[in-house]
């Protein structure tokens, strides 16, 4: 990562370090290191509020550069701090949400005399602003997911099952550059590369909060595939995280075996006029909760309320941030005063099931600019039927 890049980004949580009188960061959790210092290691970056950042490395160890230290233990970070003159800070965030009890405390331990922020929602507000750069990554991104959805009526075959198909199109994900990982914020929901549901199998609840769930394959990882056969009459619903450069780019596309009633492409159109109303109004100021509530509005008067967002349980959003993670701020649901702001990126997925058919409705990512949105996920969103 280039360090121009790299300083936008720091400063960014620099700037709410001092709203907060918060005088250093130490930040050692993954997606906040690869977002502090471009990449993943083993190790910590201490962010002074009005020095150059330190990195300490503990893996891999040929890493060398400026301000860059080799330890194998964290004590080791004041003595080196007191080293080169850095004095000790009288308030210190750590990532309290994502560090375990027992690492937070250990670090916790290391400024005796100072009190102790929690980093998590300072560096989560940061990163819900994306510089220019991580927008490019998210267009780059949407690219390669567009050209992998374009090609998944060729690995269809009659007869496959869910998994099978999904399958391939998880290898058709990795031709493209999919780097496999979907990273999500939080310890309570995990997915592999991201959920194709098939039929009734949309309807099935989960016990993570994504849009739809699926039963899955097994209770240790219960959601998206979960064997059956895929159908005549029926939908296929692919969401795949668009992982392509670490930025989690969203998108759901509509499949099907063979034609669907007319109350199929009904609903699906419902979810497409939703999307285009409310990215309409979708600009820098607009709040979260009105978007939500205008779908509510769109999709009663339509006559599918009781189908959207899932049947028996039902997601409590229709849209949310995106970024290193697949769950960022802002989240498009009720009660959300938050505003939009320039820079931010967020998927909206309104969907709809339908007993008997499967899932149908659109999910596209979108990046917010001073006069209103940017599509990045420019694939087709009209039913293809396989």
């Amino acid at each position: 990562m280039i360090q121009p890049e790299l300083k936008l980004r720091r400063d960014k949580i620099r700037r709410l370090m001092q709203q907060h009188n918060i005088d250093a960061a130490l930040i050692a959790c993954n997606i906040n290191l690869l977002y502090t210092y471009g990449r993943i290691i083993s190790g910590y970056l201490y962010l002074p509020l009005d020095s150059p950042a330190r990195i300490f490395v503990k893996r891999p160890n040929h890493i060398k550069g400026e301000f860059v230290h080799n330890v194998r233990k964290p004590e080791q970070i004041i003595d080196i701090l007191k080293e080169e003159g850095l004095p000790m800070p009288a308030k210190v965030m750590l990532e309290a949400d994502e560090l375990s009890y027992t690492d937070y405390m250990r670090l916790a331990n290391l400024f005796p005399e100072a009190e102790i922020a929690n980093a998590t929602p300072i560096i989560r507000e940061a990163r819900s602003i994306k510089t220019p750069l991580e927008i490019e990554l998210f267009r780059r991104s949407g690219a390669a997911h567009t050209k992998a959805y374009n090609q998944i009526p060729t690995v269809f075959k009659p007869g496959m099952t869910d998994l099978q198909l999904s399958i391939e199109v998880e290898r058709l994900m990795r031709l493209e550059g999919n780097l496999g990982v979907f990273r999500v914020f939080g310890q309570s929901m995990e997915i592999f590369m991201g959920s194709l549901l098939a039929g009734d199998n949309a309807a099935y609840p989960s016990p993570f909060d994504f849009s739809l769930g699926g039963q899955g394959l097994h209770p240790a990882l219960p959601g998206s595939v979960n064997g059956s056969p895929l159908k005549a009459g029926e939908t296929i619903m692919v969401d795949m995280g668009g992982n392509f450069n670490g930025y989690m780019g969203d998108m759901s596309r509509v499949y099907s075996v063979g034609k669907l009633t007319q109350k199929a492409y009904d609903a699906h159109q419902v979810c497409i006029d939703i999307q285009n109303e409310l990215i309409n109004d979708s600009k820098p100021g607009t709040v979260c909760e009105d978007l939500y509530n205008k779908a509510i509005d769109m999709v009663t008067k339509a006559g599918f309320a009781d189908n959207f967002m899932g049947i028996d349980q039902k997601a409590g959003f229709i849209g949310h941030g995106i970024g290193l993670e697949i769950n960022e701020i802002p989240v498009i649901a009720p009660r959300i005063k938050r505003e939009l702001e320039a820079g931010m990126v967020f998927a909206l997925e309104p969907k709809i099931v339908l007993p008997g058919i499967g899932a149908v409705g659109v999910e596209n990512s979108w990046a917010v600019n001073t006069e209103g949105v940017e599509k990045l996920t420019l694939c087709d969103e009209a039913i293809v039927e396989l």
